[in-house]
């Protein structure tokens, strides 16, 4: 396998770009695809503002800036970018048929030696890479948005993933400051997420029966149980309280927890009647103003800020 030197990234979105960016803020040239020119035009001053937004919050200095973005070439010439690069990250759109032959695509024309990576959140390596032929260069990285400050990165192995190519991936992954762990099996929502919607089960579920509001529900997260989670995990914590107390906390407790196998109807009340968040001017589980709807965007970058910081990740 050869030495990753150059990256390619399909797709110019906002996670498309965050990806060029973080790669070339890690030294790496990099070849971003744009679907057109509207498209690469929004991708160069998404990175523009974030590499900003970076430098006001003394993550890198505003010297550095010209340097990141000449490394990255933005361009609608596929092919270009398709031979230009040791390892591909595919950032375009989350519908199965049109990643699948993306990559059938993609595999047909690259060298055999390049590693593809598909940046799903959700869907199954296994059945992206089907159509494919070289299946076994074929891994998924499933980047968290901000890609360019939070540093997780899932890579999600297949049964025909080659023997290294994980490896390498994670090898190059924290080259460029990340935090990349290893899922063995390609199931559904993989690691994080499979964690995260487990929590928001319970968490529509406890606002759903009246037991609390909303807020009150956030509020037990972020002033409570959240503050340990970026520096306990909840396997750390079994082993810290003891196994023996966790028995006697599982066996009262689970049989009482939510344990639905489809959305739950607080969520499809709301969809029927099209109360979707922010989306719909503020409507969900709980109303939002304009101003509360700014507020919460730059609350959650500036919250993420100083969760990198503290964490030491910048």
């Amino acid at each position: 396998m050869r030495e990753i030197k150059q990256i390619a990234v399909f797709g110019a979105g906002k996670m498309g770009s965050g990806i060029a960016q973080l790669f070339a803020t890690g030294k790496y040239p990099v070849y971003l695809w744009a679907f057109d020119e509207a498209e690469k035009e929004r991708a160069l001053k998404t990175m523009k503002e974030n590499l900003q937004l970076l430098a006001e919050n003394d993550i890198l200095s505003p010297e550095e800036i010209p340097d990141i973005l000449n490394r990255i070439k933005i361009t609608t010439d596929f092919e270009e970018v398709a031979f230009s690069a040791d390892l591909a990250v595919e950032c375009i759109l989350e519908n199965m048929e049109l990643k699948q032959e993306f990559f059938k695509n993609l595999d047909s024309i690259v060298p055999e030696d390049v590693i593809l990576c598909t940046n799903t959140s959700a869907m199954s390596i296994t059945e992206i890479a089907s159509k494919s032929e070289h299946k076994e260069r074929i891994i998924g990285t499933h980047f968290w948005n901000p890609p360019y400050l939070i540093p997780l990165v899932e890579v999600v192995k297949t049964v025909h993933v080659a023997e290294g190519i994980a490896e390498i991936v994670c090898d190059t992954l924290r080259g460029i400051g990340k935090k990349p762990i290893v899922a063995k099996k390609d199931v559904p929502g993989f690691i994080a997420n499979r964690m995260q919607n487990a929590l928001g089960r319970e968490a529509l579920s406890i606002v759903q029966n009246g037991l609390a509001d909303p807020k009150d529900v956030d509020d037990a997260v972020k002033y409570g149980f959240g503050m340990r989670l970026g520096s306990i995990g909840p396997i750390e914590q079994i082993d810290a309280i003891g196994i023996d107390l966790c028995i006697n906390i599982g066996d009262y407790l689970f049989q009482d927890l939510e344990d639905s196998k489809e959305a739950l109807p607080i969520l499809k009340e709301k969809a029927s009647r099209k109360e979707l968040g922010f989306k719909t001017g503020g409507v969900g589980i709980q109303t939002w103003t304009q101003e509360q709807m700014k507020e919460y965007n730059e609350r959650t970058i500036r919250d993420l800020i100083k969760i990198g910081k503290a964490l030491q990740m910048f």
